[in-house]
């Protein structure tokens, strides 16, 4: 091994044993506890799979399954569409596109607690903002969710934005000199061009965003805890409170890979179709 090969391990070597330290072997344990029964105090006690068919006989999981799913396809599609449209219309040079840039990145690189309780008090039906609506929208079991979901889009919306920027940057103004010469109008050049053009990073943006969105739990428990009557409970929610409320650690990973698999599951199909979704994909 010569010195370049030396001084490359050593550069890496913290990142190696960081990864196998609080990734791999946290996995491995994890996939382990969910075939037993553990209360994070008493002995280990191995039980198979009667965690995953505890999990698949309860009538609350299909409802946080549900939950979770509603939650991830909205922010998905909002959060995708909204701000390919703000990214286009800011790539157009408009006036004080700079600042409306800035103003939408904010959000994402503000932290999560600010964000829960300035909207918390948003929509606090007493003194929020949104009191004029009449809606308890954190406290009525058929609005939560949709709060929860104009949140997680609002603060989605400048980290996609400046993605799709980005690429739409790397697109030649030709094209789109082009599509005028032909005629189109901005919807049909926007149909036609810009999407097509841009479908491999909004394939990529779809899946990061999908991913996201199945994992959250920050939003969730600083602003409903999974309430009201578990409107808002998701899978992430669930395994912590499995774990640090019911102390029943076995039954937490259990339903931990259960969302490993829906997520694997759900990037396997979205790659797969990347040569139907994303132009000119070998």
């Amino acid at each position: 091994m010569n010195k370049q090969s030396i001084a490359g391990w050593v550069f890496i070597m913290p990142a190696v044993v960081g990864t196998f330290i609080f990734i791999i072997i946290p996995v491995i344990c994890s996939f382990g506890l969910s075939f037993t029964k553990w209360d994070l105090l008493n002995p280990i006690q191995f039980v198979g799979f009667d965690n995953y068919k505890e999990i698949f006989t309860e009538p609350l999981f299909y409802k946080i399954l549900w939950n979770t799913v509603v939650f991830a396809l909205s922010t998905s599609v909002f959060g995708v569409i909204i701000p390919l449209v703000l990214a286009c219309i800011l790539n157009s040079k408009i006036r004080g596109s700079e600042f409306y840039k800035t103003a939408y990145f904010l959000p994402f690189i503000t932290p999560m607690i600010v964000i829960g309780v300035v909207w918390e008090w948003i929509f606090d039906p007493n003194i929020g903002l949104l009191k004029h609506l009449h809606i308890n929208w954190l406290y009525d079991p058929h609005y939560a969710m949709s709060a929860l979901i104009i949140v997680s889009v609002w603060k989605l919306i400048g980290y996609n934005m400046v993605i799709f920027l980005s690429a739409l940057s790397g697109i030649s103004q030709s094209m789109f000199e082009a599509s005028k010469i032909d005629g189109a109008n901005a919807f049909q050049t926007f149909k036609n061009v810009t999407v097509p053009l841009l479908s491999p990073t909004i394939f990529f943006v779809v899946i990061i965003t999908a991913i996201s969105s199945l994992q959250v739990f920050d939003l969730i428990y600083l602003m409903t805890q999974g309430g009201p009557l578990d409107s808002t409970n998701v899978l992430v929610y669930a395994v912590y409170k499995n774990a640090f409320e019911y102390f029943n650690a076995g039954k937490a990973s259990a339903i931990a890979y259960v969302l490993f698999v829906i997520i694997l599951v759900l990037t396997l199909i979205q790659w797969n179709l990347r040569k139907k979704l994303v132009y000119n994909e070998d």
